[in-house]
């Protein structure tokens, strides 16, 4: 969960004013991490349309299905006026005009979004949209989000809709097609249930409300409101399940009804004039240890508990509730939580009476399992196979929505915690008992990214990323093989690489109580990795700042202050930077870092071990980011509540970039001609615009690149990096939509090949720019300071001229020795070994570490 930071604005001059912010036109598209990566809430089928269904996450936006079973987003237009139209806590499709589609949409309840929900409305898919605003809060992402759906049409007149809404605001209905909205007042229950009544934040202590609703269409007739109407609601102990016979003017309570648990689904299957309903103990999507399946007769009233097991083998609530409307009596239910040994499904074929499950015991600890598993669009979900023994969770988990394909029996659906599952050999579940179960989700990138970095070696992106840890990305369109490893937590939280040896990385972890420490380091691009023992177990979150030449971690913690680590020691505290600080590391010299709190900005010359204020930035409060250029000691920009600063004498005077109000995330990539600045990336507010720019001349002219087809979502909650290889390419994590990297239109497409997610950092040189702005800081209190040098260790053969920032040096190196105008060869990673831990081999003569 991502709070909105509304922050203060200020113009303040220095360079040239800004000239008008003109726009260039783009490609986007999602780095392909394989679909998934978040909860899947709800997953409708249209059940007068074949093939046409719709998909909705709780904090990616919702999608459409496409014929080859990859999924098309239908929501990325929203920005940053629009960040809670991601948050989809219902969805409706017309089964009358199936051009029609609903949402019902709208983050949080409590004030992490200060926003109302609305409902939106589209005649043509999902390809666009009009809004009607309500006057309350909607919940994508609050608890019970897995109910539903909470939005329905009516059946024989399509222009009725029915809405349940959450925080005691009752039962909602429109008679022009949810244009507008009038409270059902005469409906008896806005619901009770909250998660936590103790919870100060909002967020476990709102009411849950109206959890679905469900028309009998056999009750109706075509073009007449379709009398009979079955709402459930969020209530334990009391009366939950409620109908009307006169198309809502009136409500009772459904007699004889289960008062014990919540109705988390109510699902109508037409032919057998039954309501199947499926319970659970909590609201979801995490909790649920207690459960009951139902079906309710309705011409004879009577209900029948159909829950597929008992005793100790009910350890957890239903949620995700099907039938088969080509084979009435067949029916499918999961297991909300069942956290051990994997996810669970049932399926009956004769309504109830008998259960044929997913899986079952055979003797601990062997299991039947009654699939096959294929995850080769997203293989890093786990092990490409089945195992008959204990192992990963396959089936999933926050198992809420499953569907059966109206028109096709053989297919069917089901969203988990981090992904869509299904298959299209459904039937043989009946006659093999052995089905293929797959991950079908393709399309729908729905992580939390944290942060992401593109190191100017090795992967194209490194990414951490929200409840699925993070990824090395070799590939733009083909997803890695797995999370990172060794440790492995929930949620990496942020990552940085080594200037000097960028294929050196550190990430975060953000795991509270976990028996793993929270910092992890790699040598080969993230490709591998080890736990850094020197943090404390009770340590989490924040940011990382690498040291250039990889022998020191700064971490600005969450929990415990700025703190900082060499040769992977124990971590200790920096007295002289406050709690919370933002830092970076310099990519060229090993012993200097930055920090920035408030309106001071710091500076480190012995490794970040201590700290002092060389300038302000100007009246800031809130600084956001530091970005140092990639080749020039000192170079260094700072962004904050006050607008875009840079410096190019180690912060001891910064200028302010004109125009520019306020920057949330920025990043350098490679300059738009050889020899040139970096350009710089921005998620900004320019000249009263926020949106996404580039500027190739350090902020005078300014591009936006982002367009009304892509508005990225939270703007405050974005973490941007730009691609230092190839001009004009850069990347944009979101908050719920996954990675997009974006290109000028024409441009070349990126690599379909994986390239080598490592790469020699041996007597390799680069170039740094020699100007007469840039300060070098001294180093002499540091032991271990990187040498330069201007000859490299092989004789070379080219006489020609190497541009800025090219290679002109190293081991076995043929090409240029000689820079252009205004830069000097340097070379780079040379290798100290007189100091620990780098220690000359013997036999090759090469320096290595010897940790």
């Amino acid at each position: 969960m991502h709070r909105l930071r509304l922050l203060a604005l200020s113009v303040l001059a220095a360079y040239p004013l800004v000239s008008a912010v003109s726009s260039q036109s783009y490609t986007w598209d999602n780095v392909k991490i394989g679909g998934g990566g978040g909860f899947i809430p709800g997953i409708v089928f249209n059940p007068s349309e074949k093939g046409l269904a719709y998909a909705r996450a709780d904090i990616g936006g919702a999608y459409r299905l496409n014929s080859d079973d990859t999924w098309t987003p239908l929501l990325d237009f929203a920005d940053n006026s629009r960040w809670n139209y991601w948050g989809v806590d219902a969805l409706a499709t017309d089964p009358v005009d199936t051009s029609n589609v609903y949402l019902a949409t709208g983050m949080y309840t409590n004030s992490w979004d200060p926003n109302n929900g609305q409902i939106l409305i589209s005649k043509d898919k999902g390809d666009t949209w009009t809004v009607s605003e309500l006057s309350f809060k909607i919940g994508g992402n609050m608890p019970g989000r897995g109910m539903g759906e909470r939005l329905a049409i009516d059946p024989n007149d399509n222009s009725i809709l029915f809405f349940g809404a959450r925080s005691g605001h009752g039962l909602w209905k429109s008679t022009n097609s949810a244009v507008t909205w009038t409270q059902v007042a005469s409906f008896p229950s806005v619901g009770t249930y909250v998660p936590d009544p103790t919870d100060t934040t909002g967020y476990n202590s709102d009411i849950i409300g109206i959890s679905w609703v469900t028309f009998d269409s056999t009750s109706g007739s075509t073009g007449k409101a379709t009398p009979r109407i079955f709402v459930g609601v969020a209530n334990m102990g009391s009366n939950n399940v409620f109908v009307s016979e006169d198309a809502g003017s009136t409500w009772t309570a459904v007699p004889g009804q289960n008062n014990t648990y919540i109705p988390h689904k109510g699902v109508l299957s037409p032919a057998e004039n039954t309501l199947y309903v499926s319970y659970s103990n909590g609201a979801g999507p995490y909790d649920g240890t207690l459960g009951i399946v139902q079906k309710y007769d309705i011409a004879t009233s009577t209900w029948t508990d159909i829950t597929p097991v008992s005793g100790s083998d009910l350890y957890f609530g239903f949620g995700g509730l099907s039938v088969d409307l080509q084979k009435p009596g067949t029916v499918m239910v999961a297991a909300l939580n069942s956290w051990w040994p994997d996810g669970q499904i049932f399926r009956s074929t004769d309504s109830g009476a008998t259960w044929s499950p997913l899986w079952e015991w055979i003797s601990y600890p062997t299991l039947a399992k009654y699939y096959t598993y294929s995850d080769s669009l997203a293989p890093w979900l786990g092990t490409d196979s089945v195992d008959l023994t204990l192992g990963d969770l396959q089936i999933g988990w926050m198992m809420e929505s499953l569907s059966i394909d109206p028109f096709d029996s053989d297919h069917f659906l089901y969203g988990t915690g981090a992904t869509i599952y299904g298959s299209h050999d459904l039937t043989q579940w009946d006659s093999e008992h052995l089905i293929t179960l797959e991950s079908l989700a393709d399309g729908i990138e729905e992580t939390s990214v944290q942060n992401i970095v593109a190191p100017p070696t090795g992967p194209l992106l490194l990414s951490v990323v929200g409840d699925i840890e993070g990824f090395e990305h070799t590939s733009l369109t083909t997803p890695p093989t797995q999370e990172f490893q060794n440790p492995e937590w929930a949620t990496a939280i942020d990552i940085d690489y080594a200037g000097n040896t960028p294929t050196d990385i550190v990430r975060i972890g953000n795991n509270a109580g976990s028996t793993l420490q929270q910092v992890a380091v790699s040598t080969d691009s993230g490709n591998s990795w080890n736990i850094d023992y020197g943090a404390a177990l009770n340590v989490t979150g924040g940011k990382v700042a690498y040291s250039a030449s990889a022998d020191t971690v700064l971490w600005s913690s969450s929990t415990n202050g700025v703190l900082v680590s060499q040769y992977t020691n124990a971590f200790t505290a920096v007295s002289s930077l406050p709690s919370g600080s933002i830092i970076a590391s310099d990519k060229r010299n090993n012993a200097v870092f930055y920090a920035a709190s408030g309106a001071n900005f710091y500076v480190s010359t012995d490794t970040g071990h201590t700290f002092a204020v060389t300038s302000t930035l100007s009246s800031s409060t809130a600084p956001a980011k530091i970005v140092v250029h990639p080749n020039v000691t000192g170079d260094v920009w700072v962004s904050t509540d006050k607008g875009l600063f840079h410096s190019t004498n180690n912060g001891t005077t910064f200028t302010t970039v004109s125009g520019v109000t306020e920057v949330w995330a920025f990043a350098l990539g490679a300059p738009a001609t050889s020899g040139g600045y970096p350009s710089l990336y921005a998620a900004a507010n320019i000249g009263g615009t926020i949106g996404y720019f580039r500027t190739d001349d350090q902020g005078t002219n300014w591009v936006q690149i982002n367009d009304a087809t892509h508005g990225f979502g939270s703007i405050t909650s974005n973490p941007i990096t730009a691609d230092l290889r190839v001009y004009g390419r850069v990347f944009i994590g979101t908050n719920g939509r996954g990675i997009f990297y974006g290109v000028p239109a024409g441009a070349a497409p990126p690599p379909t090949s994986t390239v080598a997610s490592t790469s020699t950092t041996s007597s390799v040189s680069s170039i740094s720019k020699t100007t007469t702005t840039t300060t070098t800081i001294s180093s002499t209190t540091s032991s271990h300071s990187t040498t330069t040098s201007t000859t490299s260790s092989s004789s070379p053969t080219s006489t020609s001229t190497s541009g800025a920032y090219g290679q002109c040096g190293g081991s076995g190196w043929t090409g240029p020795t000689v820079c252009v105008a205004g830069y000097t060869c340097v070379e780079q990673n040379t290798c100290e070994c007189n100091i620990s831990p780098f220690h000359r081999d013997k036999d090759s003569g090469a320096c290595i570490n010897k940790g």
